[in-house]
Parts: structure tokens; sequence; C-alpha cells
């Protein structure tokens, strides 16, 4: 028979993503409304190495759900990559009385949250947030929404320099290894090119396109870069590559950088996270673990933590093909 639940742990782990309190908080209510006591921990991992915990009520979280980053704080842990390590969470999480943990972030916290649970029988329910969207078995993870909103607004104002000199403009956003921000946003901006992880479109095709942009009459241009893409350059080099070969082109990089994982959680992702993380308390106070929730066709879905690390959400191919109609 399964452990009845009376005590949940809540962390946030990995690269903060807007939403994230938004997500403590319904976490924290959810176990309110269902009579559980919730504990919550900093640092991630890191603060369940150290016992670093505090008593969460409903009054806790008020005021959060607007609030960017994340109250529980983020940290990677190298020192719970190794079995003393998780050993020491462990035994913290007993002098807690935390019965159960609900780990919110992307594919390492998984991993991590999967191997501990395996290694000491501690129920898990995963919840993704990352601004990435890379996490399998959901359409969308907490913070995506307002990453793209953040960066379509930037690359407006960019646009604007732009048109008014004349100059292209790559601009990097995040994504080491997926393109589902630098895709959508591009998309959503205009962008003459994108250029992303999963599609290795190369420079010659670059060049084609660039310079029948300015065949066509067009005066600026913007060339929205993945950091992860796979073209054989860094942003810089690819800028002066193209300057060297089209000498037309007035080429300046823009690097949004950390801006991406900042500001006031879109109503989408605060719902998001609202939706994802009273379903993870209920999973848990049923009885059920080791599984993430997401988001599929606008229905709460669940797969095993294993499941969602077996491979990434996949690219849009339509929003390709859309990119390459709409780029001419």
């Amino acid at each position: 028979m399964a452990k009845k639940i009376r005590r949940i742990g809540v962390m946030t782990s990995g690269g903060d993503s807007p939403g994230m309190n938004a997500a403590i908080r319904a976490v924290v209510r959810a176990c309110a409304y269902y009579n559980a006591e919730c504990v919550g921990f900093y640092r991630g991992f890191q603060g369940m190495i150290e016992g670093d915990y505090l008593e969460m009520n409903a009054r806790s979280v008020q005021n959060i759900i607007t609030r960017g980053g994340t109250i529980l704080k983020s940290a990677r842990s190298k020192e719970f990559l190794t079995k003393e390590g998780r050993q020491k969470a462990a035994d913290n999480l007993k002098r807690a009385r935390v019965d159960a943990m609900i780990l919110i972030g992307g594919d390492g916290t998984f991993r991590g949250g999967k191997i501990f649970s395996e290694e000491h029988h501690i129920p898990i329910i995963g919840v993704p947030g990352t601004i990435d969207n890379d996490i399998n078995g959901t359409n969308y993870t907490i913070g995506f929404d307002t990453a793209l909103n953040t960066v379509v607004e930037a690359i407006d104002k960019i646009r604007d320099t732009a048109s008014s000199h004349n100059r292209l403009f790559f601009i990097e956003v995040m994504g080491r290894d997926a393109g589902f921000i630098a895709l959508n946003s591009g998309i959503g901006a205009g962008a003459e090119e994108i250029l992303i992880p999963e599609e290795d479109l190369g420079l010659d095709r670059l060049l084609d396109s660039l310079e029948r942009s300015r065949r066509s009459g067009k005066t600026s241009s913007i060339v929205v870069v993945s950091e992860g893409d796979k073209i054989g350059k860094n942003v810089f080099e690819l800028a002066e590559y193209v300057k060297e070969n089209l000498p037309d082109y007035d080429a300046k990089v823009t690097v949004l950088g950390h801006i991406q994982r900042g500001g006031s959680p879109s109503c989408f992702d605060r719902v998001l996270a609202s939706r994802l993380c009273v379903r993870a308390v209920e999973l848990l106070l049923d009885g059920q673990e080791n599984l993430m929730v997401g988001i599929v066709n606008n229905r709460m879905e669940t797969c095993s933590l294993e499941q969602a690390l077996q491979s990434k959400h996949e690219i849009n191919k339509d929003l390709l093909r859309i990119s390459d109609i709409l780029s001419i």
C-alpha cells in the first residue's frame, strides 16, 4: 500500500523561468486546500542537501504570482551528483518529515529527481519549468511564453533601428540545444532568416537568402540566431562572414542574453503554472509518483520521468515551412 502523503516539499532548480513563483504558489495553496503541509526548499537540490527549508502556508505565497524569478532561489548542485550528496538530501527530508517532492525545472532537474527517487524511494512529481520549451511530454513549459514575448518586443525595437539605418541585425536568443524561442519569435517578429540547432541551413543558403532580400528591395533585415545553431560559427563570426561576402550590408549583432529569463510572467504562464502544479499535488495525494505533468492539446497529461527524459520535444516542421514562405 502506498504511503499516505501528509507533507509535500517543493523546489525550483536549474535555470529560472518566469512563472516559477506562480508554480510555487499553486503547490502551496493546493496543499492548503487538501489539508497537506508544505515545505519549500531553497536553492534546489543544494537546499535539500543542506536542510535549508521553510514551512509554507497559503499566506506565505501572497502577491508572488506577478513576480519573475523564484522566491525559493535556484542553483546547480555538484554535490547532488554524488551518492553521498543524495544520501544527505534523503536524511534531511526524513528529518523535515517530508513524504514527497514536487520538482519544478528542466531535464537536469528531472534526471536528478529520478535517480534520487530510485535510490531512496521518495515519491517525485516533475513540473516542466524552462524557457527553452524542450521537454518531452508537454506542448509548453512554464516560462516559454513570457520569454517569447520578451524576445519579440526586443526585436521589434531593434527593427526600428535597422530600418532607420538600413542595417542587417543578427539577434542571438537563448536555446543551446533547442530552437523553439528562435523559431517562434522569428516568425512573430517577421525575421528574414531564422537559424536553429535542429536545421543546419548552411552559410551558402544564408548568403543567398540575404542577397535575394536585398535585390527584392529590402533595405534592412533581421536574422534570429539560436545560441546553439549548428551553422558552424558564433553570432559574431557569422556577422563578419556576411560582411565579407555581402559588403553592401552593414551588419550588427545583438545578444539578448538573460533578459529573456526575467520579467513578470505572462497570463498564459501564470495559468499554465497553476494548472500543472495543482495537478502535481493531486497526483501525489492520489498515490501516484515518478511522473511529469504536462499539457498536451490543452489537456493535463502525465508521462513517466523516464519518458520525459528519453527525447526532446520536437520542433514544429510546419513553422519552418511558414518561415520560408514569409521571408520572401
